[in-house]
């Protein structure tokens, strides 16, 4: 299995980081990326721990494998990839939302329907079979980039201005194809090891040349990621920025110029319609999502807690306004991790022998995301109050005699000591305040699409044929007479 270490060293491989106008070349070192690189290294070692019961041997390969690359053939399989998932998760409470398992669960879903890739000019389902072998064996840190640059959302990449905006393909060769433009958004993108390119957004026949589906190493010579403002540096401590400081996972906007990809490493190739089959055909988006689902579970449960111990340590957790405020964030959490649970009990073999959580479930949950997230910092935000702005403005303030007199004095509850209670809202703070708070606040809003995108998704997975049988039943039952 692979560790930490063996991930960790991996990312020396030259890649070219842009940051601030600058190229970083080994992430593992840089203050931008070390902390978010230590974390998924913990994760690695974590699913390494034989104790943890995170391996299972790959029918495919009979090799021992993280859990999160078995393509599920059984219930039992869906748990056990839940078990993993849950516990990544429990380990970065829920604030790494790319980590490995994401794009794993895609993939499962890719190389439980390899026909849904043969369908095309060009047979590349053993290309698929291959790359999910591949990842069973070497446990690679994959994210993926599937959205195209935002320069017109009202038109496709073919009638932008400028060849190949969105990355497309501008030369096959025997062993491969050469490919321009850009695509966004790598979330984890300059610490993996390797990135998916494809395109989740409808593109039209004119469109061939973009529609692509591949797999490339972030070193790739020709390859540049452009990273938004990183804020681990602008973490002071761990104590001042908590959350920041260990789960700041930067996002990215690829940058191709001419990139040779092999043929063993493409997916999709001039195929608009098998862009659609490799996400909905396969299963892949319903895997993948539920993974998503298990994550913020996770997260929102933490968020919940820390709900709760702000209400203790202001001695107010029992006056009715705040028990119905944390009520309110119960039955919001509630929601999610019973969605995940009743996804994974409402699952089914599909017809091929690939167990998928049930769409209802997994896609209703999904649907009210957008409105689930921003609820529950909402309640966070009420209950702490003024209290997230009365705190030091830093560890240093703590740690100086002449200044901690007054903070140990002013700035202390009944139930904490001022060093614990600014600790708290300090934490508090990173999660609904601070530059990392606001980009997962967007991104729990966006991660899965726009909201009408997502809601769609929600309504097509329902299954509304029953409900209006049964209102159709019930108006037949009488009449005017």
């Amino acid at each position: 299995m692979r560790t930490g270490q063996d991930y960790l060293a991996g990312l020396k491989d030259g890649r070219t980081i842009i940051v601030d106008g600058e190229a970083i070349h080994d992430v593992a070192a840089h203050p931008a990326f070390a902390p978010i690189a230590t974390t998924i290294g913990e994760l690695f070692d974590l699913a390494a721990d034989p104790a943890q019961g995170m391996t299972a041997t790959a029918p495919e390969t009979g090799a021992q494998t993280n859990r999160i690359n078995i393509i599920p053939r059984s219930r039992e399989d869906l748990a056990g990839f839940r078990h993993t998932a849950e516990a990544w998760a429990r380990h970065t409470h829920g604030w790494v939302g790319r980590s490995p398992d994401h794009v794993a669960a895609f993939v499962n879903g890719f190389a439980a329907h390899p026909e849904a890739f043969a369908a095309g000019d060009r047979d590349l389902s053993a290309n698929v079979l291959a790359y999910h072998r591949r990842m069973q064996t070497e446990n690679p840190y994959v994210s993926y980039a599937i959205i195209p640059p935002q320069v017109s959302r009202a038109t496709t990449a073919h009638a932008w201005d400028g060849d190949f905006v969105q990355v497309g393909v501008t030369e096959e060769r025997s062993d491969g194809i050469v490919v321009r433009g850009a695509q966004m958004l790598a979330t984890g993108g300059p610490v993996a090891d390797e990135i998916l390119v494809s395109c989740i957004k409808p593109l039209t026949d004119d469109d061939a040349d973009f529609a692509l589906s591949f797999v490339v190493p972030v070193a790739a010579e020709g390859l540049k990621l452009y990273c938004r403002r990183p804020f681990a540096p602008a973490a002071t401590s761990s104590y001042d920025y908590p959350l920041t400081s260990r789960y700041d996972e930067t996002d990215a906007l690829l940058v191709f110029d001419d990139v040779f990809v092999p043929w063993e490493k493409v997916l999709v190739y001039r195929d608009v319609a098998g862009l659609r089959r490799q996400f909905f055909d396969t299963g892949a988006h319903v895997l993948g999502n539920w993974q998503a689902q298990i994550r913020f579970a996770v997260k929102l449960q933490f968020i919940a807690g820390l709900a709760r111990k702000v209400a203790a340590v202001n001695g107010v957790d029992r006056f009715p306004g705040v028990v119905e405020k944390l009520g309110e964030l119960a039955g919001l959490t509630s929601v999610v991790e019973s969605a995940v649970l009743a996804a994974e009990y409402t699952a089914a073999d599909d017809g091929s022998g690939l167990w998928l959580p049930g769409k209802r479930a997994v896609y209703g949950a999904m649907g009210l995301q957008a409105e689930l997230y921003p609820r529950a910092l909402a309640i966070l935000r009420d209950l702490v109050g003024g209290g997230v702005l009365q705190v030091p403005s830093g560890v240093a303030d703590m740690r100086n005699p002449e200044t901690r007199a007054d903070i140990d004095r002013y700035i202390q509850s009944p139930s904490a000591p001022a060093e614990e209670r600014v600790k708290l809202f300090k934490l508090v703070w990173d999660a609904v305040g601070s530059e990392f708070a606001g980009r997962h606040h967007q991104y729990e809003m966006f991660y899965a699409g726009a909201p009408f995108v997502v809601k769609g998704y929600a309504y097509r997975n329902y299954g509304f044929d029953g409900p209006l049988a049964e209102v159709d039943a019930f108006l037949g039952s009488y009449g005017v007479d």
